[in-house]
Order: C-alpha cells, then structure tokens, then sequence
C-alpha cells in the first residue's frame, strides 16, 4: 500500500515562531508560563509540558507574580498586557505578526467610524477572537455564519473583519450577502483578513485528497484551521477521517485500499503526521 505525506502541511510560520521561542526559553532553563495551550494540538502541547512548559489559564494568570509567560501566536487583548504589568511578569510575546496588524487595524477602524457596527467573521470564544474583540473593549459583533446576519442592524453602516483562520468562500458569502441586505447608501468596509497559509492550503490539500483512495487528516480536535482543512479533504475525498494520534486509527478504513494520504493541520507538527503516516505504512 502506498503511503503519501503530503509536503505542504504542519505548522504555519505563526505557530513555528512561537514553539521555537518556547523550546529556547525552557532549553536555557526559564520556569515559562504559556497563557492557554500554545497550539490546538494535544499531543505537541503534552510534548513541551514533558519540557517543562505550564499551561494557565487567564484566572490563574491573575494570582501569578513575577514569572515568564508566554502569550502564544493567536494573541492577547490589551487587558492581559495590563495584567501582567501590574503583576510584575515579563511577557513573551510571540504573537502572530498576521494578527498583531489585524489587531492594529481593528483598533484603528474602530476609532475612525464611531457609528459603524464593527463586525468580525470568527469563532465566538476562540482565543484569538478574544484577542480581537479585546481591542475595542468588547464592542464588536462576532458572526460565525451567514446565518447569523440577524444580530445586525442593517440601517447602520458596517465595517466587517475575519478571524485569520476562516474559510476565504464562506467570507466571500457573509461580504455578499451583507451588500444585498445593507440599506442603500450606507458605508460597508470589508476586510478580507483571512491568513493565505490557511486558505491556499485549501485548494491543494482538495487535489492531494483526490489522489489517493483513503485520506488520514491529522489534527487537534479543537483546532479551527484543523476543522476548515479537514472539511476540505473530505469534500474532495468521502473516506476522509480526522485523528488526533496513530492510536485513533481504525484497520477497517483500509480495506481494499491502494494509496493513502496523510496530512494535516497548520498547528499539526510534522514529526506527529509522520508517526502515523509510519503506523499506516507499517501495520495496515
């Protein structure tokens, strides 16, 4: 049975940033904080706690004094950096540079159309939406889908925005489906904010999934470019199966199968999709 990894997948360039800065930090022997899970990935976050890493979350941040916390790629609002100032804590920041600007034009939109509804395309709760909302003290309306449009008010001008990890298509539906609905005259800025190492990833991995009978996608079950790129591979490819580790493989996903592709995640580490690329190569 041939057995594919596919070359473009694991870590985007955010998520590498941010876990190399962690491995020198815990390498030169800093007792280091990371203030939620550095990467939607189970099995890479129980890695860097064999290393050493702590993870905490933003109550137990607030009890915390004097000690290196890391802020991961998917960003902060203003009050944590508040927060830690207060509590004497050195912050490491590794904050993706893709959304520090979009967390900087947030800010700036936000100032200079006071009457706009600012509106941004994520994942209610996700922690870079946090992040974001954070930048104008929580005045902002998070839409997970055009099924949603019903929170707006479409007699008010409205400036809208995407989490970096949405899907380009279904931001491309909310932006047309905002014009038919918004009244006429009204500003209606868009911003398309959408990371191209998630979305170019999108057309590839349809045409690495149509290649081959059986498709392994890899990733953290909580990871929401995992969710977006996984849903891409089964469209191409029915017998798709998403797994966090090779223990969730399933023998009878491969009978009578020729070729396997195995990919993944951008906050899926490459030695993870190896190591089951590896158990499907060996033992199915």
């Amino acid at each position: 049975m041939l057995v594919e990894l596919d070359e473009k997948s694991g870590f985007c360039f955010g998520v590498i940033r941010a876990i190399e800065k962690a491995e020198q930090l815990l390498g030169s022997g800093v007792a280091l904080y990371s203030l939620g899970e550095i990467v939607h990935n189970g099995v890479e976050v129980n890695r860097l706690k064999a290393k050493g890493l702590k993870v905490i979350n933003h109550e137990e941040l607030k009890q915390l004094r004097a000690a290196t916390v890391l802020i991961r790629a998917h960003g902060e609002p203003p009050q944590t950096y508040a927060q830690a100032k207060q509590n004497g804590i050195t912050l490491i920041d590794a904050t993706c540079p893709v959304v520090l600007h979009l967390q900087s034009n947030i800010s700036k939109s936000y100032t200079q159309n006071r009457g706009a509804q600012l509106v941004i395309f994520g994942q209610r709760g996700h922690a870079e939406v946090n992040g974001l909302v954070g930048q104008v003290a929580g005045d902002a309306i998070v839409l997970e889908s055009v099924d949603e449009l019903h929170l707006l008010d479409f007699s008010r001008p409205i400036v809208l925005y995407s989490q970096t990890t949405k899907s380009l298509e279904q931001y491309e539906l909310l932006c047309s489906e905002i014009k038919k609905q918004l009244a006429t005259g009204l500003l209606f800025e868009a911003h398309d904010t959408i990371c191209r190492q998630v979305s170019h990833r999108k057309p590839h991995l349809r045409e690495f999934a149509k290649k081959h009978d059986v498709i392994i996608f890899v990733s953290g079950r909580h990871s929401s470019n995992g969710k977006v790129l996984y849903e891409a591979c089964r469209e191409a490819n029915p017998l798709s199966y998403m797994v966090e580790d090779a223990e969730d493989l399933r023998s009878e996903w491969f009978k009578n199968c020729a070729s396997v592709g195995v990919c993944g995640a951008t906050s899926t580490p490459r030695w993870l999709m190896k190591k089951v690329a590896d158990v499907v190569a060996g033992g199915w």
